[in-house]
């Protein structure tokens, strides 16, 4: 299978997850298409009942809506009891790197209010360690340049993120990204802890102890993996 069907292939097997009567956050990408494609087809053809959707980007929500999935924003639900994302990258031990999609703010939110998250990913998204896929960081544009400073001091490589005509990548809430290039991240939750604690960072792609169940997309099916805490 080439990587569209894997992405494919995971993102209709996450669909067995959601159950009826439930909440459900919807997360954001190209593997999180498919999961939300199938999901409207399930829905309308009345295999899933009763469910309500919360996004994590306005292409997610859009996407949903128009296949008739009832929506509701995050403020407007006491708990979620599923969410479905995918991830950039996900070590031996469960841990996370997300933001690729600069959506990583509204995908964490919307991830620490549900009582389950279950990850969707083709087998490319596997690691030993995280770090050779970039850590994501959302910071505000004031004083910006002083967090990056910071961040530089630290070691930690950090690169504006920028769109095809050279200007810095706006978030959802109109803040920029910058993206660390590090390298292998050895004791993510030290940096995790760092990170938290900066002024001016608004949220890190460092997703810790937050996955119940990976789905992994591989050349002959996709494959449930627990995450046993």
């Amino acid at each position: 299978m080439n990587q569209d069907e894997l992405k494919k292939a995971v993102g209709v097997k996450s669909v067995d997850f959601i159950q009826s009567d439930s909440i459900v956050g919807l997360g954001t990408g190209s593997t999180v298409y498919y999961m939300i494609e199938d999901l409207g087809r399930r829905y309308q053809a009345g295999e899933i009942k009763n469910i309500v959707g919360v996004s994590t980007s306005s292409r997610s929500q859009k996407q949903a809506e128009g296949l008739g999935i009832p929506m509701k924003d995050l403020n407007e639900v006491d708990h979620i009891d599923l969410t479905i994302d995918g991830a950039d990258q996900i070590d031996k031990n469960f841990q996370g790197i997300k933001g690729g999609g600069a959506a990583h703010l509204l995908e964490k939110m919307v991830a620490t209010n549900s009582h389950k998250n279950l990850w969707i990913v083709d087998q490319s998204k596997m690691t030993d360690q995280l770090g050779s896929f970039p850590l994501p960081i959302e910071v505000i544009p004031f004083g910006c340049q002083k967090t990056f400073d910071d961040l530089k001091k630290e070691n930690l490589m950090p690169e504006f993120r920028l769109d095809e005509n050279g200007k810095r990548v706006l978030t959802h809430n109109k803040n920029y990204i910058i993206d660390l290039k590090n390298g292998v991240i050895e004791h993510p939750h030290i940096l995790a802890d760092w990170l938290d604690h900066q002024v001016g960072i608004v949220a890190h792609g460092l997703f810790l102890d937050i996955v119940n169940t990976v789905v992994v997309g591989y050349d002959d099916g996709p494959k449930v993996i627990d995450n046993i805490r």
